[in-house]
């Protein structure tokens, strides 16, 4: 079996990649520059005016949720676990049922840019605005730094850089566009870029997914036999427990994993804040309908793929490759279409990568410059345009973090970061929002308690983990200090947040505005005052 590193020119060739990817940059660069025209009002900058349909909301969530980690980690995870690889998919695809029937309407009809707008519509707005912004920042700098560093991992396999230097040079190269997405196109820019990133990845798996089903004779069991064949796991991964059902403790982690992915979705502020840029709450359902049909042609479609990569690559030749998992989808590619086909699946990985990492640009500098900027320091009386500067110096700033964090996290194992924002999402911000929509007496030391308390375990959880020491595949391998057995803390963080939520609001004296939160409990199910 010829290793990739050994051979890295049977991968196929760079110079097209370079081209393919360069031909989507600029594309969409232009576009980015033609629909930013009106960027002045913080309704622009933020919602894009709140003129998108839900179908095309729908189909740019998609391109926002969909990271490099769902596209090629997930195909991967499959060609080499089988069954347990696709239980990654179900948990990103049941997760959207959690955010169409408790929080896509209650969001869109409650708030204007950010999540702090719902957290604080009925609380004292300075300690909560700073605590929303806080969650906002750090989830979407973990989520960043992951997909910053999957940038650089990605260039090794399918443009040939293997030196530490030229692939921290590409992430930043891929930063500095995503900057300019932000800077200039603001959120109509961004949504217009994520709709063509999605329609290009959805489109691209589904033309692999038919192209392998007819190579078998579009009979699944002999795709299924074949990778069975191919696979080092052999008939087992055809069935639950090659990679989580070695001990109790491995499954009990799944568990973990699996309640951070479902309940991590409905807080990520990224996808939280896309439902402002529809009409009304109407087209925020429509929005999660249209995501979850898009979604589930994709996942669907990994899963062939994953099953054919095992099948006609083989998983010990996924494993010795550079990417390792991530290799699965580029390497299949490359073995039905050759060069040209893996050139396309390279700019749509970078696209993946580019779009998403513009998407968590754009929401965490929103959260400073209209929670901490206007409202904090300005009591909510800045000038629109002085708030838009804000947020787009606060883009440069976020932007250039992204890319030291992704240089020096380049090479390491950072899979785990994206994991960790859901779980993140899931303790101090899911907590927080279902408390703040649907129980009357929840008041703002509640809403403190909730989300620092989630921030706070999850932190400590993750860095006494495996994930930080104790194991191969640890960040400090050399080292263990690790006291934590799981991998993700999000079966005793989560339930800390609800907890600390509960007890911040049965134990403080403060006692919840009722005429607010009429207000809010009225905004929340008819849209009526919305303002939007």
């Amino acid at each position: 079996m010829i290793m990739i590193t050994a051979q890295p020119e049977q991968v196929g060739s760079p110079l097209l990649n370079f081209a393919v990817f360069g031909g989507f940059v600029a594309v969409t660069l232009f576009l980015v520059y033609r629909v930013s025209s009106r960027n002045a009002s913080t309704a622009d900058y933020y919602a894009a005016g709140s003129a998108f349909t839900g179908r095309k909301n729908g189909v740019a969530i998609t391109g926002d949720y969909l990271s490099a980690a769902s596209f090629l980690g997930i195909a991967g995870a499959i060609a080499v676990h089988g069954y347990d690889g696709f239980l990654y998919s179900i948990g990103f695809l049941v997760a959207w049922l959690v955010a169409l029937l408790l929080v896509a309407e209650a969001v869109r009809n409650t708030g204007r840019f950010t999540m702090g707008d719902v957290l604080a519509y009925r609380m004292r707005q300075r300690p909560v605005r700073a605590a929303a912004a806080t969650s906002t920042l750090v989830i979407s700098f973990f989520y960043m730094v992951a997909q910053m560093a999957g940038a650089g991992g990605l260039i090794a396999l399918l443009l040939n850089v293997h030196g530490k230097g030229g692939q921290a040079v590409v992430i930043c190269v891929v930063g500095l566009i995503m900057i300019f997405y932000v800077l200039v196109g603001g959120m109509k820019g961004t949504t217009w870029v994520q709709i063509i990133k999605a329609a290009l990845l959805v489109m691209c798996v589904v033309l692999m997914t038919v192209f392998l089903l007819g190579k078998f004779g579009f009979s699944v069991t002999s795709l299924l036999d074949e990778a069975a064949a191919h696979n080092k796991n052999g008939q087992r991964v055809l069935e639950p427990g090659a990679q989580y059902g070695k001990s109790a403790t491995s499954q009990l982690d799944f568990i973990s994993l699996s309640l951070a992915l479902i309940l991590g979705a409905a807080g990520l502020p990224h996808v939280l804040m896309r439902f402002y840029t529809v009409p009304n709450a109407r087209q925020a359902r429509r929005s999660v309908v249209w995501a979850i049909g898009c979604m589930g042609v994709f996942y669907l479609a990994t899963l062939v793929i994953g099953y054919g990569a095992s099948a006609l690559v083989g998983s010990d030749r996924i494993l010795a490759s550079t990417g390792k998992e991530n290799s699965a989808a580029p390497l299949l590619a490359f073995e039905i279409g050759g060069t040209l086909l893996l050139g396309i699946v390279a700019a749509v990985a970078f696209a993946t990568i580019v779009a998403v990492v513009a998407g968590l640009t754009l929401t965490a500098s929103a959260s400073f410059a209209h929670d901490v900027f206007n409202n904090i320091f300005r009591d909510g009386k800045a000038e629109p345009a002085t708030e838009v500067r804000v947020a787009r110096m606060t883009a440069v700033v976020i932007g250039v973090l992204a890319m030291v964090g992704g240089i020096l996290a380049n090479g390491q194992n950072v899979a785990f970061l994206v994991a960790l924002a859901f779980a993140f999402a899931a303790s101090a911000n899911l907590s927080t929002l279902l408390y703040s929509l649907f129980w009357k007496r929840f008041n703002t030391r509640g809403t403190l308690w909730g989300m620092y308390g989630g921030l706070a375990s999850c932190l400590l959880l993750v860095s006494f983990s495996p994930v930080v020491s104790g194991a191969p595949t640890s960040i400090f391998s050399g080292s263990d200090f690790h006291l934590f057995p799981l991998t993700n803390p999000g079966i005793v963080s989560i339930p800390v947040s609800f907890l600390a939520g509960y007890l911040g609001t049965v134990l403080s004296r403060e006692k919840a505005d009722p005429a607010r939160q009429k207000e809010m409990a009225v905004r929340a199910l008819t849209g009526i005052g919305s303002g939007h």
